[in-house]
């Protein structure tokens, strides 16, 4: 995939165009497969681990089941046209949609029209997305032809997210100081401690203390890039930047 950045001030026009030969790390998932119960994250996991081509590398990773998105990933920021597409990055606000890595098939493929059918029966297999923080948005690793088949059928593609989380080091570092913060932390609420609401403070402050903490071996890790294959990572000025984000 080759980006060129357009534009001035904070709000950018990232145009991209991919290049042909994605193959997908997953093996084709088989109707009878789809129709048997399992947990699709475990699935996918092992096939990504087993993969010769994987985006995988040395870190920590998180693969999720996600069914919910904002309005507009999967409509007006689904990216649909190939090879170029257009990424508007607005300010504070991102892109926040979904890049497929190969050409979509017509809605009247019988590729697409048999997955329509897993589609209304609930049985679909879910697509693998990959969350790329530069984007500020995901790449469709698998699962375009079922992508489309459930955009056709009025809903919103089941999916599992792959998503590079922060190094134990990182995440614990960052725990070590939450907690010094919170034991130096006056202990009492800024209310008379036998007021009604003192003791409920101090239950939420606890509460939000615990919360925070938990999350953050789950926090998102920005996502690593490596110079195009044949290009000098040094040149300067290249008319076009190119990086390959699958390692």
């Amino acid at each position: 995939m080759l980006g060129r950045l357009e534009g001035d001030g904070c709000c950018h026009v990232l145009r991209v165009r991919r290049l042909d030969g994605h193959r997908s790390p997953l093996p084709p998932v088989r109707a009878q497969t789809m129709r048997a119960p399992g947990d699709w994250p475990h699935r996918y996991a092992r096939w990504l681990e087993d993969a010769d081509e994987s985006p995988l590398h040395d870190g920590r990773w998180l693969l999720g089941e996600r069914s919910r998105f904002q309005p507009g990933v999967w409509t007006e920021d689904f990216v649909t046209g190939w090879p170029d597409g257009r990424l508007d990055l607005f300010c504070g606000g991102g892109w926040h949609g979904v890049l497929p890595l190969r050409r979509l098939l017509s809605p009247d493929a019988s590729r697409v029209k048999a997955y329509r059918k897993h589609a209304r029966e609930g049985t679909l297999a879910p697509v693998l997305l990959w969350w790329v923080s530069f984007l500020d948005g995901w790449l469709l690793l698998d699962g375009h032809d079922r992508a489309v088949a459930a955009l056709e059928e009025g809903g919103v593609p089941p999916c599992v997210v792959l998503t590079r989380v922060q190094d134990d080091e990182q995440w614990r570092r960052g725990a070590a100081e939450m907690t010094e913060w919170y034991r130096r932390e006056p202990a009492e609420p800024a209310v008379h401690p036998a007021s009604p609401g003192a003791e409920r403070m101090r239950a939420a402050r606890d509460e939000g203390y615990a919360s925070v903490l938990a999350s953050l071996p789950y926090e998102e890790a920005p996502t690593e890039v490596w110079p195009l294959a044949g290009t000098p990572a040094d040149r300067d000025d290249p008319p076009v930047d190119g990086v390959s984000i699958s390692g």
